[in-house]
């Protein structure tokens, strides 16, 4: 991997861990108002660096646990989505955070919301490091949105392209000669 690949840095280490400090503190401020367990679910494997991100910052109480879906091929979404590895433990009772990578068409997350609901969660939000609202192909938001960005293909930061770069320390723009 080099850095020949990324077209140019659209988000930048330090713009990401400041922007992590002010969604922790909003964060904390709602959950701190209910007397359930929260439990903070990762989607695997992107949101992995942003999750531990803002979780350090947490005072109050919280278990944590992940869930791998998919629903992309390369760099298609291609619709259905796929639970590879559900919760280990029940979210019965609990107040859910999903943390997401990024929102493109909204296919998943959208998905994965409904299944929190099935499960019995008393109350669902979803944080995502990045939007790219241009893709969305459903209706649904991030309750908590780090980046809204444009409609281009992205790496770093826990975000890949067939399992690279997912190591760098900031979210950059791939080189379409890299997946063309």
């Amino acid at each position: 991997m080099e850095n020949k690949d990324i077209e140019r840095v659209l988000i930048s280490e330090e713009q990401i861990a400041n922007r992590c400090k002010e969604l922790a503190a909003e964060l904390e401020s709602y959950y701190s108002q209910f007397k359930e367990p929260l439990l903070i679910v990762g989607l695997l494997k992107g949101s992995v660096p942003f999750m531990s991100e803002l979780m350090k910052r947490f005072t109050i109480p919280c278990e944590i646990d992940f869930m791998k879906v998919s629903s992309y091929v390369g760099t298609k979404s291609v619709g259905d989505v796929k639970i590879n590895k559900d919760l280990d433990d029940t979210c019965d009772g609990k107040c859910v955070l999903i943390v997401e990578d990024i929102i493109d068409t909204g296919k998943t997350i959208k998905a994965v919301k409904r299944v929190f609901y099935n499960k019995g969660a008393t109350d669902v939000k979803i944080v995502s490091l990045l939007d790219k609202p241009e893709g969305r192909k459903v209706d649904i938001e991030a309750d908590y949105v780090g980046f809204t960005i444009p409609n281009e293909f992205v790496v770093g930061y826990g975000l890949d392209y067939n399992q690279k770069y997912r190591n760098l320390p900031f979210v950059g723009v791939l080189s379409p000669s890299v997946y063309e």
